[in-house]
């Protein structure tokens, strides 16, 4: 069994053993760590075996560890193998170098998938997307057209395959490129259930990733643990909604503290799921409108595809365009607001939607997508 350049044997006994030791201790972090802020694990999984299970399981020390060492290599490889999981270790090249500074890292990577070599997840080739799992509509369409630009330019767009901004922008670098996913729980338990299509098709066309053996269930100190990998693994990670207190916040963090580059996407200042972005720009991460920001910063200035603009718009229609942005969601309200018959504004609204300017939901309300029109001195 293959699967990104590696398989079950790639990854050698000891580091294999810390991921069955961390697995077999997740009740005993989870009781540790239970009122602990998520700052609290990566200091925990940074320790020795021995200090990791003094600190968290102290009565049983030689027990757990006597255990941990009579697994065998066999047994261990066989558990991947019948997963369909491959693993890689620090010690091999293939390990990505992302995590190599990184004085909590993980010292073995358990995956499913084989859309590209492991060794191809390089810090500089890819992009942490992360953000809220109640998003608004601006903030999934932002995530997805940001996941979308990224993977057109090559580039690994990286995420937790959450709700909301995660699975969004997996979902965009799917329409153009590849995506990795990484998991709380074993790589071979999609979290949350309801991805488990969007689960499989990155594991199709990119990576599923996980310090755990396969059959973990997710804990929640499993989440602030994987959000120190996905900030490690890229150049750069990127917040497009947050709340003030958020997990999201804790990677951006995380990220900042491994000496990678922030950025955020600014949102509406009244809108709570904005606050923890305008926040992190306030306070200096970089500001990300579209996938071009992430190219200066991670690519160099000009550098990188360039970014699709739609057709050129007149007078009449542009105003049809603008008067959504102002929050005019229905066909009466721009109507109204224009002063126009409400057929041949209907009829703008749906051509402006196949254009690709607008998007128009269930219910029949219309918000703005990020696609812009060239600049015209008419206009």
């Amino acid at each position: 069994m293959t699967g990104a350049g590696v398989n079950a044997e790639t990854a050698c006994e000891s580091c294999l053993r810390r991921a069955w030791l961390v697995a077999s201790l997740a009740s005993n972090i989870e009781i540790c760590c239970d009122d602990r802020p998520g700052r609290r694990i990566p200091e925990l999984l940074a320790l020795s075996n021995q200090e990791l299970v003094a600190a968290v399981a102290p009565r049983q020390v030689d027990k757990m560890l006597t255990r941990n060492s009579e697994l065998s290599h066999g047994d261990m490889v066989d558990a991947l193998c019948d997963a369909d999981c491959w693993a890689c270790c620090e010690h091999d090249g293939r390990f990505p170098d992302g995590l190599g500074d990184a004085r909590d890292r993980p010292s073995i990577l358990i995956g499913r998938g084989g859309g590209f070599p492991l060794c191809e997840l390089s810090r500089a080739a890819s992009v942490t997307i992360v953000g809220s799992r109640r998003a608004t509509g601006y903030g999934l369409e932002v995530s997805r057209n940001l996941g979308h630009g990224i993977a057109t330019a090559g580039l690994n767009v990286v995420s937790g395959l959450a709700l909301g901004i995660d699975g969004s922008a997996h979902r965009g670098a799917l329409e153009s490129g590849r995506t990795v996913a990484v998991l709380a729980s074993g790589p071979d338990r999609p979290y949350p259930v309801s991805h488990t299509r969007l689960y499989r098709q990155v594991a199709e066309k990119g990576l599923v990733i996980s310090e755990m053996p396969p059959g973990t269930a997710p804990r929640r100190w499993g989440f602030p643990a994987r959000n120190r990998v996905m900030a490690a693994l890229s150049s750069m990670t990127v917040v497009v909604e947050a709340a003030r207190r958020s997990g999201s916040l804790i990677t951006a963090e995380m990220a900042a503290d491994a000496g990678r580059e922030v950025g955020a996407v600014p949102g509406q200042v009244n809108l709570g799921p904005a606050a923890g972005t305008n926040e992190l720009l306030a306070n200096g991460a970089a500001l990300v409108r579209d996938a071009r920001d992430v190219f200066d910063r991670v690519l160099g200035l000009g550098v990188g595809p360039r970014l699709d603009h739609g057709p050129a718009l007149g007078p009449q229609i542009r105003r049809v365009v603008e008067a959504v942005e102002r929050g005019c969601s229905t066909v009466d309200a721009v109507a109204d607001v224009l002063a126009r018959d409400g057929s041949a504004v209907a009829a703008d609204l749906a051509r402006l939607e196949i254009l690709g300017f607008l998007t128009c939901s269930l219910t029949g309300t219309y918000s703005r997508t990020s696609l812009q029109a060239p600049y015209s001195p008419e206009q």
